[in-house]
């Protein structure tokens, strides 16, 4: 910027921008509010039929995201013209200041040049001592202002460009609060890029600071994007294959060092295939390109004559962060197409086909990152609706899962799964409702049936799977309990699901008994099946209008359930027991622990377990669905507590809830007595005009007795056992 242009600069047009951004935010702000809470609220709880199942709901959801979107990128181009303006008026104001100063004070003028200089003589003669100094201040004064104006100016240029540039339709959702953030995040990026396009020259304070950076930046769209760009796809690629290499063994603090690194990296490299920008384009383009090349940091290293392939080096990178659904399901479609190549049975000789070789240890921690469907799991585990598009297709699903039986992969598959069939990412954090599509109940089924086979299924469940499983069933439990109870039940069992009797009864039972056998599994099993029936009694309680009948028939019902569904771990359990292969109680304890712990703590957010969450369809879906985290927040909670306490009941002859070391019948005497309580409960909490206290404890003692009983035969028939 010349001095002629900024002395002379009038901001009006500048200023009437910021005025139109200002109403567009406030306009967005309510639009968003109403895209949020009222469309995409009602078409969360809608009970969508047909093509409205899926592309209707999936729009709806999409375009409440834009409007998200949209009021974030719009806050921040406005609060970059707002911060540019604010900056270009004060250096404007204080060159004016200071050419006054110059004059008034020292004699001195100062005149614009062609071609945007300027130059300063003084206005009197003969000139006054010390005019010389003077005249070279007043220079480097005015050069100074013109400097910062520039960069104010272009850095803002360049940020909203970025910004601009991040999204080919709709709106990226890049959040800066002014343009100092915005031109930072840029500078540090391409300082970044250029560190590490040579690992091998890192000194260890640069490598410092690079951790320091990404640290910083892993969810910033502009940095992530203008890193990874300016890096370029394939020196991404070799950059992280270097680093492996020179720090392999790594221990100590050094160690911590790189597991951050990598973490950070691999959130940012996610953050980054988010842009649509150019660079970014061919960044991906280039990665998919390289993915079946060999990177070796030292060429001439015998012992590593073959190097890492590019899908390892990538994979390594993808443990955390949500990557891009489009960027996963080229890169799956990929990976999968080489994971399949070997002849033979469905999922045998992947292991072979990664393992050969003498291949840097890609990974800091537990994996090697050989396995590079390891890394592509954990990616999908992150982001449901990219595995639930994996799995989607048979063949996939059916070699994934029999591959489990033959690597170390399987706890990474698990967690993939069980963000797919339940619309939760691993370790995300949110409130809302996602009811289960009809996609995701028959992968659901699926996942049953594999691990319901004879003799092979069992298999399947073990430390690194049994809690994913469990989980799953926790999530799936008003399906489970429509499909054991079976047809016509659904008045009684609420749910949102969009394919409520989607599962089948005997998959059902022998996937509970055999997810059982793991601690964290039937913790998982135990609990959710704990928090769906205190919620479903709850909600008949508190809305009788659910179910056009007597009031006896749905607590009889439910509490039917629970006896089946515990009698399916409780004898689990004690099948376990004979075999002689059940883990030390303590683990059982803990896990029960460990996983109430969880449950209550969402509990007390009122946050609604994945699909446990009660939202019921019906006569009073909207008294009830209103109410439903109070449900969650109330009974639901009591039950938790119970469960994680080993709570002695009231006139319970000093009997304990759920402590390991029971036998059989004490396991159902506990199942017993816990239902009895959270339908005590509920009708203290709601009253009822048909049941005493006394006649709910009475009702729940037989009807979880008989469905123990029922359970009992319902693992004769379907599954061979060591009591019989």
């Amino acid at each position: 910027m010349d001095l002629e242009a900024l002395r002379h600069a009038n901001f009006s047009l500048l200023n009437t921008a910021i005025s139109d951004w200002g109403k567009v935010v406030k306009s967005l702000t309510t639009l968003e509010k109403q895209a949020r809470d009222d469309m995409k609220a009602k078409a969360d709880k809608a009970n969508w039929a047909g093509v409205n199942a899926t592309v209707s709901r999936e729009f709806i959801s999409k375009t409440a995201g834009e409007f998200s979107d949209a009021l974030t990128q719009g806050t921040s181009i406005h609060n970059i013209l707002k911060d540019t303006y604010d900056e270009l008026v004060g250096y404007r104001d204080k060159l004016k200041q200071a050419l006054d100063d110059g004059f008034d004070k020292d004699k001195l003028s100062v005149y614009g040049e062609q071609g945007g200089g300027f130059r300063v003589v003084a206005a009197i003669h003969p000139e006054p001592p010390g005019t010389k100094e003077k005249a070279e201040a007043l220079k480097n004064r005015i050069q100074e202002l013109l400097g910062q104006a520039t960069t104010s100016d272009s850095t803002a240029a360049r940020a909203l460009k970025a910004i601009a540039e991040q999204a080919d339709y709709g709106f990226s959702g890049v959040k800066h609060a002014d343009r100092d953030s915005a031109a930072d995040a840029l500078q540090k990026a391409d300082a970044m890029a250029m560190l590490a396009k040579d690992a091998k020259k890192m000194s260890p304070q640069e490598l410092a600071e690079f951790q320091r950076t990404m640290a910083k930046y892993k969810d910033d769209e502009l940095f992530a994007a203008q890193f990874a760009a300016k890096l370029g796809g394939k020196e991404t690629l070799q950059f992280w294959n270097d680093l492996a290499e020179i720090h392999a063994g790594a221990k100590g603090e050094e160690l911590k060092q790189l597991q951050s690194i990598q973490k950070d990296l691999s959130m940012t490299l996610a953050t980054a295939t988010l842009s649509d920008a150019d660079g970014m384009q061919e960044w991906k383009k280039k990665v998919l390109d390289e993915a079946t090349t060999a990177f070796r940091s030292n060429p001439s290293d015998p012992l590593r004559p073959n190097g890492a392939m590019g899908y390892q080096v990538m994979s390594s990178l993808m443990h955390h962060g949500k990557y891009d659904a489009e960027f996963l399901d080229a890169y799956g479609k990929k990976l999968l197409k080489m994971d399949m190549a070997p002849a033979g049975q469905t999922g045998m000789g992947t292991n072979d086909l990664w393992k050969t070789g003498n291949v840097t240890d890609l990974v800091f921690g537990d994996d090697d990152g050989r396995d590079p469907m390891v890394g592509f799991m954990k990616a999908l585990s992150h982001n449901p609706e990219a595995a639930l598009e994996t799995f989607d297709d048979k063949k996939t699903f059916e070699h994934v899962v029999e591959s489990m039986r033959y690597t170390d992969r399987d706890g990474a598959v698990a967690h993939a799964l069980e963000a797919a069939v339940t619309g939760y990412g691993d370790g995300e954090k949110t409130t809302d409702i996602r009811p289960h599509s009809k996609e995701q109940v028959a992968l659901m089924q699926d996942v049953m049936h594999s691990v319901a086979q004879p003799e092979t299924g069992a298999k399947l469940v073990n430390k690194a799977t049994g809690e994913s499983f469990g989980d799953m069933a926790a999530s799936y439990m008003p399906e489970i309990s429509r499909s054991l109870a079976g047809t016509g039940s659904g008045s009684i069992f609420v749910t949102d699901s969009h394919n409520p009797e989607g599962l089948k009864p005997v998959d059902a039972t022998r996937f509970l008994y055999e997810v059982s056998r793991d601690p964290m599994g039937r913790a998982a099993i135990i609990v959710g099946e704990s928090v769906y029936t205190s919620s479903s009694l709850e909600a008949h309680m508190a809305n009788p209008e659910l179910f056009d009948g007597r009031s006896d028939m749905p607590i009889n019902a439910i509490a039917r359930n629970a006896g089946i569904i515990e009698g399916i771990v409780g004898h689990s359990v004690a099948d376990a027991k004979i075999a002689g292969d059940l883990g030390a109680e303590t683990a059982a304890n803990d896990a029960l622990k460990t996983k109430g712990d969880i449950v209550k703590s969402f509990l007390a957010a009122g946050v609604n377990v994945g699909s446990v969450a009660l939202v019921p369809m019906g006569p009073g879906a909207a008294v009830t669905g209103a109410a439903a985290s109070g449900f969650f927040g109330g009974i639901a909670g009591i039950a938790v507590d119970s469960l994680l306490n080993g709570q002695k009941v009231e006139g319970a002859a000093d009997k304990a809830l759920y402590v390991s070391g029971q036998t059989l019948n004490e396991n159902m005497e506990s199942a017993k007595l816990h239902t009895q309580e959270n339908l005590a409960a509920a009708i203290s909490k709601h009253g009822s005009t048909e049941l005493t206290t006394d006649e709910g404890r009475e009702l729940a003692r037989v009807a979880v007795e008989q469905g123990w009983r029922d359970s009992d035969s319902m693992l004769e028939d379907v599954h061979a056992r060591p009591a019989a």
